[in-house]
């Protein structure tokens, strides 16, 4: 009997003992293609010989180091590739654990850096209506997943919401893109000045809406319009990255695709591939200069932040990532698996959008294609999909409360990026046939 506290108790998870390229074996000898990448997060699939000769390589030098008393070589060397590969305007890198941790440190330079430039009455956080930021406190509260707030809201700190861009269901009749994304910045306007304009410190959203949207992009130019209230009111934009970035909607970044820059971007996930517990904050160069020039420091910190086997792991892999063909593979792949979903099930009365960017991909499940009427919450769609997949060898992330964190059902795709033709076929067989097994059930 188990003495692991899993997440859903009274399961029994079959136990993984191996892992090769895009698949994992369990203790039975059964093969799982990992369409999902675990969460988003194995960009290069498993057991990739480079990142683990990156690895036993660093133990042969040094495991841990406090950042209190030193810096690695590893570490520095890390910050310096992303520092290259990020939208200019992204100057320095702070390490740490994972996306909840990035998304936690990234709140917290926010508050530091209206304290440090005199502006201590900005406190305000606006993030969007079903987004996801992570499960720490600070993460959980600027967050927008309903479900997963809906517990803890008595001791959430207080935070804002708007509408995400959600086009599939909030796109009106007649409306161009162009049109709804100018509404949700008068949406996001309208709620600065209802906070007060000096009052709101960062508006926080995911460049693509990951877990709890599942691979829903922005319209038209909304992300500019963003950018642009967040600069007429002096506010910090964060954008996370954590799920989206990397390289998985086939751009190292997601916001390159939007034309903007950040002033403070989290990223994870793909970041260490899986190998090892790693994320980071991106911040502008007045964020650094306001910490440098004031009290000299970030008041804030974790044991295990800038882990040297995790920094050369991570190291290893966005040196992978960045290699010529890599990105080109990502779309590629990508623009495969959106058309063999289109051919698929496209037509399919069960499924209403089929969405997403690069190997980062999304299917909302309807119970009625015309009306968007979503399967009634107790089916619990989006488990039976998980469960038929599972069946069949296939990982994906299927999730519930899609629309309003109670309704609505979806499943999200992220393969790694090494995939092949072959493999993103089958991702498609398997995953059709998981749907149309679980609507029939």
């Amino acid at each position: 009997m188990t003495k692991i506290l899993h997440r859903t108790i009274g399961t029994t998870l079959p136990t993984a003992v191996a892992g090769e390229g895009i698949y994992v074996v369990d203790s039975e000898g059964r093969s799982y293609l990992d369409g999902s990448g675990g969460a988003a997060v194995s960009c290069l699939g498993h057991n990739h010989p480079e990142v683990l000769d990156a690895m036993k390589v660093q133990m042969g030098r040094i495991s841990y180091a406090h950042t209190s008393f030193f810096t690695t070589d590893v570490a520095e060397r890390l910050a310096e590739q992303l520092v290259e590969l990020a939208p200019e305007g992204l100057d320095y890198v702070y390490l740490v654990s994972g996306g909840s941790e990035a998304v936690e440190a990234a709140l917290k330079m926010a508050r530091q850096y209206f304290v440090e430039v005199g502006q201590p009455q900005r406190r305000h956080i606006i993030a969007r209506r079903q987004s996801y930021h992570g499960n720490t406190i600070g993460a959980l509260a600027t967050g927008g997943n309903a479900w997963r707030r809906a517990q803890f809201k008595p001791i959430l700190p207080e935070t804002h919401h708007v509408s995400p861009c959600y086009a599939y269901r909030d796109l009106k009749v007649g409306e161009t893109p162009e049109a709804y994304a100018e509404r949700l910045a008068v949406e996001l306007e309208d709620k600065v000045l209802e906070l007060g304009a000096d009052q709101v410190m960062a508006f926080v959203a995911e460049p693509v809406v990951g877990a709890t949207l599942g691979a829903v992009g922005p319209v038209a130019d909304y992300f500019k319009r963003v950018r642009q209230v967040c600069d007429k009111y002096g506010i910090l934009l964060i954008l996370d990255e954590v799920m989206c970035g990397m390289g998985r909607t086939g751009t190292i970044f997601a916001m390159e695709q939007e034309g903007i820059v950040a002033d403070l971007v989290t990223i994870a996930k793909g970041l260490g591939g899986g190998f090892q517990p790693i994320g980071a904050v991106l911040l502008s160069e007045k964020i650094y200069r306001a910490f440098a020039d004031g009290s000299g420091l970030f008041q804030h910190g974790h044991t295990y932040i800038g882990h040297p086997i995790a920094a050369a792991a991570a190291s290893k892999v966005v040196e992978i990532i960045t290699r010529p063909d890599m990105m080109a593979n990502v779309i590629r792949m990508g623009d495969r698996l959106q058309a063999g979903l289109d051919e698929a099930l496209g037509q399919s009365p069960y499924v209403g959008d089929i969405r997403g960017r690069g190997l980062f991909r999304g299917v909302e499940i309807v119970a009625d294609k015309d009306t968007k009427q979503p399967f009634d919450p107790a089916r619990k769609m989006h488990s039976r999909i998980k469960k038929e997949a599972m069946r069949r060898g296939l990982m994906c992330y299927p999730m519930g409360g899609t629309i309003d964190g109670a309704q609505g059902d979806h499943v999200l795709l992220a393969p790694p990026y090494i995939i092949q033709p072959n493999e993103v076929d089958l991702i498609v067989e398997r995953l059709s046939d998981a749907i149309r097994a679980a609507v029939a059930d």
